[in-house]
């Protein structure tokens, strides 16, 4: 396993002199694929825990009542999870992250659009998350005041900064799986049990019986499950890449993400369904030992802050390579800490789903585009990838912007249908239909550099 010093992809690593010095626009080297199946399970699990998460499976409740939440919990996170898992499986046969999937799908200089786009959606999380731990820190002491929210928020951002300046392989692969994870999974256990013992209380056939009013319907609420996978497919190339097989980092991906996804907005449904009138923060601290537990899960939320200022960073190093990921990622995590002290936290399903309507239709592209390139082709043709890519793409920049008025146009005159899934699969299967124009200019380019530089020798 490299040390954080010779990792070319560490935050801190100085770029090396040459063509190939921007970090996020080349593949990894196989020296520096070290993540296991474990690795990216421990990895998606702890990135799928998170009090939102447990917040959004709340808002499930009154529109559908607890079977067919259950019912649309598992499905959404299964599929959610798997398209996750597919990105993810695509980066590592590549070692390219998602701003060089970009750039190959949709050109070298349109790229930069999506890119910013998912820099804007990248700060907004951190910024969420920051707010949403200095607010349980809140909680648990039980202060508030200007000065305690002042000092709460600096306090994270100094956790997230202290991380940023760091080695992400060590801090995945020691700090996560070996310490964090295992606590976070007693302290879920510990709420689980606390929760159904007060759904038992009540009776769960009553439970189980209860319906919804109808507010929300399932595709809808589909649509809304969805959101949380979708809002990483930007970020999951970022770490997949660092994968030793394609194949462990679908299977990590995948069982990771989704157990996680399902256990977190099922605890969310059982809170709401016990304590109906209490927000989730207090709901959690009146558990016995919710203190605890709470504490526990705050401290691995940190994880998602952290995840997404270093997909940010690459972000951002991908389109000023001057920088180092790491003074990228520094500068970016201040921002997001002085955001969290001016921003409210507005209500959050409006922004999962503007989210899923610009980056549902991207990444249904790129899948349409890679999904069925044999892993062996993608893994050969990456490197010739970024010096062969065009500066535009049209046929694939006009599926994605055609894909974005499609899931607006659904979720405004069909809103019972929900959007994610008709978008995703029509701009899959468009993006697939036409694949063979793209790759076929991608072959042509690839072949002729091989043949210039037989010709050079």
């Amino acid at each position: 396993m490299p040390s954080p010093s010779s990792s070319s992809n560490a935050p801190g690593h100085s770029p090396t002199p040459g063509p190939a010095h921007n970090q996020a626009l080349t593949p990894v080297a196989p020296s520096e694929r070290v993540f296991a199946t474990h690795d990216h399970a421990s990895l998606w699990f702890s990135l799928g825990v998170g009090l939102l998460v447990m917040q959004i499976g709340a808002y499930l409740v009154p529109g559908l009542g607890l079977r067919d939440a259950l019912w649309t919990i598992v499905l959404g996170s299964l599929l959610g999870a798997g398209l996750l898992a597919w990105v993810a499986k695509i980066g590592c046969d590549t070692g390219l992250g998602s701003a060089a999937l970009m750039h190959h799908v949709y050109g070298s200089h349109f790229a930069k659009l999506p890119i910013a786009l998912n820099l804007i959606q990248l700060m907004g999380w951190g910024t969420f998350e920051l707010v949403v731990m200095r607010d349980a820190t809140l909680a648990i002491s039980g202060q508030s005041g200007l000065g305690w929210m002042l000092g709460a928020t600096a306090l994270w951002g100094a956790v997230v900064t202290l991380m940023i300046s760091g080695s992400m392989i060590q801090l995945v692969r020691k700090l996560i799986a070996r310490i964090a994870l295992p606590l976070v999974v007693l302290s879920l256990l510990w709420l689980s049990w606390h929760f159904a013992e007060r759904a038992s209380a009540i009776g769960w056939d009553n439970l189980w019986q209860r319906q919804g009013d109808g507010s929300m319907s399932w595709l809808s609420a589909m649509d809304l499950v969805i959101a949380m996978p979708i809002s990483w497919l930007p970020l999951v190339a970022d770490y997949a890449r660092h994968g030793k097989s394609g194949g462990s980092a679908l299977r990590g991906t995948w069982l990771g993400f989704a157990v996680a996804n399902c256990w977190c907005y099922g605890l969310g449904v059982l809170v709401a369904l016990t304590l109906p009138s209490q927000d989730l923060l207090t709901a959690l601290l009146l558990a016995q030992g919710g203190l605890i537990a709470l504490t526990l899960i705050l401290i691995d939320e940190v994880d998602n802050a952290y995840g997404d200022t270093y997909s940010g960073s690459l972000a951002l190093h991908s389109l000023l390579p001057a920088w180092s990921v790491r003074r990228w990622g520094l500068l970016l995590t201040a921002v997001c800490t002085g955001l969290a002290l001016v921003l409210p936290m507005h209500s959050i399903e409006p922004f999962l789903l503007t989210l899923s309507s610009i980056f549902v239709p991207m990444f249904g592209v790129i899948l349409g585009r890679l999904a069925f390139q044999p892993a062996t082709d993608r893994a050969h043709a990456a490197p010739q990838w970024m010096g062969s890519a065009r500066p535009l793409h049209p046929v694939a920049i006009g599926l994605w912007l055609a894909g974005i008025a499609l899931y607006h146009a659904i979720a405004q005159w069909l809103p019972s249908t929900g959007a994610a899934l008709p978008t995703l699969l029509t701009c899959f299967v468009l993006a697939w239909a036409t694949r063979k124009h793209s790759a076929a200019g991608s072959t042509t380019s690839i072949a002729a550099s091989a043949d210039s530089m037989r010709s050079s020798r």
